[in-house]
């Protein structure tokens, strides 16, 4: 976008053009279909204007001389007419709302594709509550577009030609007389279309800001009530409404004042037809019933005009919608795996670090020069203060970001050239923070791997033990569990994301903090499941509570970035270090 005040309206508008060809283009999977949309527009819109046409031999022929029999035959050709007309216009709806559908269907896949492809940081850097706005507000604003106003715009176009057509071949003078409004109705549209597109754009805008505080503040109940910020969070809501709100006020009064204005000019418009029909008529002998059906057509003439506008408003908001989407759609996805990629067959888990630097932004970075070297089956504990950079650390393994330089290797081969997909299915990651889908508890466990059979399930439930508390559920593993397993308390909802890890059967396990929610009984029991599970697997663990490090391989104690320290916990205790004045923070 230029930022110069002069092409910033010319580029929008080029911009809106080849966003609404874009989205057109989805239509093209439908391209027989549309053909006879088309067909079915043009036979509704010629029976309407014949109907109106009708009037004039109606008057002429059987009116005025008073042929009663003929009346009847021509009121009945006339019924079949619009009859012919209705038909036609039921079967265009129903085709194109099956075809708004598929096309949304499609537009909505994508863009959830797209989202399964895009890089961690995408997802930690904008509202969630925005990206579901995308789904719901703007995909429905297309809906209405794809479904209803595409028609419509086709079909007041068609029939503001075919009027204009009519009109000329029943009257060119009155023809010229009923264009004097024309402009004005044209200029009228093409203000409050400018002004109310800019606020369509805006209102989607600011509705996907409402959307995406609404989300944080319903995750955050227990914090919000718990500090007691209610009277705030209201607050900084009210900015927000209010903001949607002045928005959509603008671009509802400029939509609004579409109609009425509209009507006005079309209502002038009529005056000045019916007082020059009236003399014509009296005066140059203008026949009545051409009078009669020049005036219909007139009446209807300024309802296209006022369609053509009023949905083009509704078109400038699902280009607004569209914009929105093809933001998602149009991100870089995660880099693309080498050429040369490979698929380990069998990864053992031999893991190194050599001379890492990383940053999230290239100006600050968090790791500085990390080398480590992790054997097949050893454990390596990541300790330090908050922000040292142990999960990060973690984050690299999987590849959720890409190092800055030097090298991670995985059985002597650099993550880069492992396919993606193989590297990440040899690792299984249990976060701090627990989350678990809509499903029962057998599903939520089997998706750390989905072909595992019911009994593959139990074993890694019981290794964990997460057994003895799912059997007391009302229906065991088939409980259901919604809202993200809010019907559990926070220890057990870690150890069904324990199970997950232990049903992949992964060679490399990354533990961020996997014990931090559980009771110190739990723990214990925890702890025994996850030394079986760490059994011949590589595993890291990033742990505050020192007491669930003492029996691994090796601690790694990291300051700024950097690892300061490294041993087992009985060398580092007798380093009196970093590690040593930790352990006495914990436990003095």
């Amino acid at each position: 976008m230029a930022h110069g005040d002069h092409s910033k309206p010319i580029e929008e508008a080029k911009e809106g053009k080849k966003t609404f060809l874009r989205l057109m283009s989805y239509l093209s999977c439908d391209r027989s279909l549309l053909y006879i949309i088309a067909l079915l527009i043009i036979v509704s819109i010629i029976s309407s204007l014949l109907g109106s046409y009708m009037l004039r031999p109606i008057i002429n022929d059987y009116i005025i001389p008073g042929n009663i029999p003929g009346l009847f035959k021509i009121l009945l050709l006339l019924a079949v007419i619009y009859l012919v007309g209705v038909i036609a216009t039921y079967i265009e709806y129903r085709l194109l709302n099956k075809i708004g559908q598929r096309t949304v269907t499609r537009l909505r896949m994508e863009l959830f594709k797209k989202m399964e492809i895009l890089p961690i940081k995408y997802f930690d850097t904008h509202q969630h509550g925005d990206l579901m706005s995308r789904y719901t507000n703007d995909i429905d604003k297309i809906s209405d577009v794809l479904t209803d106003s595409l028609s419509d715009l086709l079909s007041s176009a068609l029939t503001l030609i075919g009027i204009i057509c009519l009109m000329l071949y029943i009257s060119p003078v009155l023809t010229l007389v009923s264009m004097i409004t024309v402009p004005l109705m044209f200029l009228s549209a093409k203000l409050i279309v400018k002004q109310s597109k800019k606020y369509f754009k805006a209102q989607q805008e600011k509705l996907g800001k409402v959307n995406g505080y609404i989300e944080e503040m319903i995750s955050g109940q227990k914090v919000i009530k718990v500090f007691g910020h209610e009277k705030k969070v209201e607050a900084d809501f009210d900015t927000l409404n209010q903001n949607l709100r002045g928005k959509a006020e603008k671009a509802q009064l400029y939509s609004g004042m579409m109609m009425p204005i509209m009507q006005n000019l079309s209502t002038l418009n009529y005056v000045i037809i019916t007082i020059v029909g009236a003399l014509l008529a009296i005066f140059r002998g203008f026949d009545v019933g051409g009078l009669a059906a020049f005036l219909q057509y007139s009446r209807q003439f300024g309802r296209p005009i006022n369609e053509l506008a009023s949905l083009y408003n509704n078109i400038q908001a699902a280009i607004a919608g569209a914009e929105r989407i093809f933001e998602v759609i149009d991100e870089a996805p995660e880099p693309e795996d080498s050429p040369n990629a490979i698929t380990l067959p069998h990864i053992k888990g031999d893991v190194v670090m050599k001379d890492v630097y990383f940053g999230y932004k290239p100006e600050k970075i968090i790791l500085k020069g990390i080398s480590l070297e992790a054997k097949p089956g050893e454990k390596i504990a990541l300790v330090g203060t908050t922000g040292a950079g142990k999960t990060t650390i973690l984050n690299m393994f999987p590849r959720f970001f890409d190092i800055k330089s030097g090298e991670i290797t995985i059985d002597g081969i650099s993550t880069k050239e492992i396919k993606r997909e193989n590297l990440r299915q040899s690792m299984a990651i249990v976060l701090q923070d627990t989350h678990l889908f809509t499903g029962t508890v057998r599903e939520n466990i089997r998706f750390g791997r989905l072909e595992a059979t019911d009994q593959e399930v139990e074993e890694a439930a019981k290794l964990t033990a997460a057994h003895s508390f799912i059997k007391r559920l009302p229906h065991g593993y088939d409980t259901m569990l919604e809202n993200d397993g809010a019907n559990l308390s926070q220890g057990q909802r870690q150890l069904l994301n324990i199970a997950r890890a232990a049903v992949a059967n992964p060679a490399i396990l990354l533990l961020d903090e996997a014990t931090s929610n559980i009771d110190t009984r739990s723990e214990l029991l925890i702890q025994r499941g996850l030394d079986k599970l760490m059994e011949g697997r590589t595993s890291f663990i990033i742990a505050h509570r020192l007491s669930t490090v003492r029996n691994v391989d090796r601690i790694l104690v990291l300051e700024h970035g950097q690892i300061i320290e490294q041993g087992s916990h009985k060398e580092l205790l007798e380093m009196k270090g970093k590690y040593y004045s930790l352990y006495e923070e914990q436990f003095k």
